[in-house]
This record gives structure tokens, sequence and C-alpha cells, in this order.
């Protein structure tokens, strides 16, 4: 009976550790290391790199506006367990900004995608004129990933950091990822090299497109929303202003993103008499891939 029961409570344990978990005074201790990514296209990116050498979780739900979600008291204790938080930084994730905060306080361990690239500003004759702080000549612009170099510089810098806090060696995958990245960025260069450099114009629901428009020759002409955060409101004014630059431009299509109100793009659409299509440009699709989610933008500007 003796020998019996050493069995079972060894394999007890043996099995306690196959599931990563050991358990002591009745609490369970986690032995795998785990990412918290902020924001589901960033996540992507994030997931292709670390492989199963960690458990990676993405903070903001597929589809939400990273602006103002906000967490839940699980996703709050997510983040503060979390041995490296993954952060895209410059004001994107508007909600998260007191929780990423407390966090930091905490001695939680985090990494920017933002300190570590080029970082885009407004430029002159960008979008619309506007009174919001974020489209003033100079403005950082947060959304990235919308530059497949931009975040292969993301991966290059984030995989020492694995290394140096997580002991996770990611330098193959790391490589590999860097030239699938340098490779999607030729492809999508082919992809926009159907439209002719004069018609390279692009209207969108709001300025989420000027790392895509500085890689591939495209001219910002006008945004429904006049800023960088998809929370700010839209005068009559501003819409006056990007009906006269869309006829000015001879735009052929306007582009609706997550956040754009849809009754006010078909309204700009009818008085201008230009098409409205829908461009994904902060949701990742079903099969969670940043290099499908890519080509789906790029895809879609080019067919309208």
């Amino acid at each position: 009976m003796k020998n019996r029961a050493l069995i079972i409570i060894l394999s007890s344990l043996i099995l306690a550790s196959s599931l990563g978990v050991v358990s002591g005074c009745g609490k369970a201790v986690k032995t795998g290391k785990s990412i918290v990514v902020t924001y589901s296209v960033l996540g992507s990116v994030v997931r292709d790199l670390v492989g199963d050498a960690a458990v990676v979780t993405v903070s903001i739900p597929n589809g939400q506006d990273p602006h103002d979600w906000e967490p839940s008291a699980r996703d709050i204790e997510t983040i503060n367990n979390a041995d490296l938080v993954v952060e895209n930084g410059l004001g994107l994730e508007g909600g998260l900004e007191k929780t990423l905060t407390q966090a930091k306080n905490g001695g939680v361990k985090f990494f920017t995608a933002a300190d570590q690239i080029a970082v885009r500003h407004v430029g002159q004759g960008e979008g619309i004129p506007s009174g919001d702080p974020d489209q003033v000549i100079g403005a950082p612009d947060p959304h990235l990933w919308m530059d497949p170099l931009t975040m292969s510089d993301v991966v290059t810098a984030l995989a020492p950091v694995l290394k140096d806090i997580l002991q996770i060696d990611v330098s193959a995958r790391a490589l590999d990822l860097e030239n699938r990245l340098t490779s999607l960025n030729s492809e999508l260069a082919r992809i926009i090299g159907q439209i002719p450099q004069a018609e390279r114009k692009l209207v969108t629901g709001h300025e989420s497109m000027g790392y895509f428009a500085q890689r591939y020759g495209f001219k910002l002409v006008g945004v429904i929303v006049p800023s960088l955060s998809s929370q700010a409101e839209v005068s009559a004014a501003d819409l006056a202003a990007l009906k006269q630059a869309i006829l000015d431009n001879n735009v052929k299509a306007i582009f609706t993103e997550l956040g754009t109100s849809p009754v006010v793009a078909k309204a700009i659409g009818d008085e201008t008499g230009v098409k409205v299509v829908e461009l994904t440009t902060h949701v990742i699709p079903s099969d969670g891939s940043y290099f499908t989610f890519m080509r789906g933008v790029a895809d879609t500007i080019t067919t309208a």
C-alpha cells in the first residue's frame, strides 16, 4: 500500500510539472514565461518571434479601438503578473495608460516598440486643418505597424530583450522574421506599383496611414476624423475642408476604418461622388497573421 501511495504521489507531481505548474501552500506557481502584448497587430508579430518559447497574451481584444478600450480586473492582473509587457507607445493605448503606468511602477518589465524605431511625425500639408494637438506639425504618429520594415526594426530590438530578461534565445527566429518582413515589403511595393504615382492619394477614417504612405509614396489628402486618435470630434469646418480637398485632388476612394462614423463617411462620399471603401487597419484577420493583414490593406487600396 505504501508503494502504491508513493507511486500516486509521484505521478501527480510529474503531471503538475508537465503542465508547467507546481502546487505549494495551496497556491499555483507559474514556471513558464508570460509575455503580454497590448495590441493585436503587434501581438501577431511578437507571437511569430517567440513561437512556443513563452505564452503570449494580447490585452486589447482584436477589433476593439485601442484608444478607448479599458481593462477588466483580470486583464490588470494578467499585466501585473507578466514577465514582460510589450506596448506600442506614443499614446496608442489610451484606455490602458493608467494600468500600464501602475505596472511599470510595480516593477514589471516593459518593452516599448515606439522607442525602437524612427518615429514618423505629422508633416506639412497632411490631413485637414484642425486645432487637435495630435495634428500639429511634428506630432508623433503611433501607427507604426503600417510599415513592415518598421516592424522589422521592432523585431530586431526585441530579440535581445527576450534573451536578457526571459532567457529566451530567439535569434534564429528573429533573423527569419526580419527576412520575411523585408520580402513582405517588396511584395507590397509590387502590389502598390499597379497604382500610377499621380493617383496615390489617401483619404482615410483617421490619421493612421502615415507610415504606409511614407513607405509606398502616397499623399495624405485628408481624414474624416482629423486626429491620430479616433476619439477626436469632427467639425463642420473640418468636413468642408476635407470635401474641397477630395475634389481638388481628384481622389478615387474614401477609406473608412475602425472608429470612423459610417454616416459621416457616406455623407462625404455622396456629396463628392467618391466611393466609400472599408479598410482594415486595426484588425488582424482570422488566421492571426500580420502578413495576411498587410496584404489585405495593400490589395484593398489598389483595387479601390
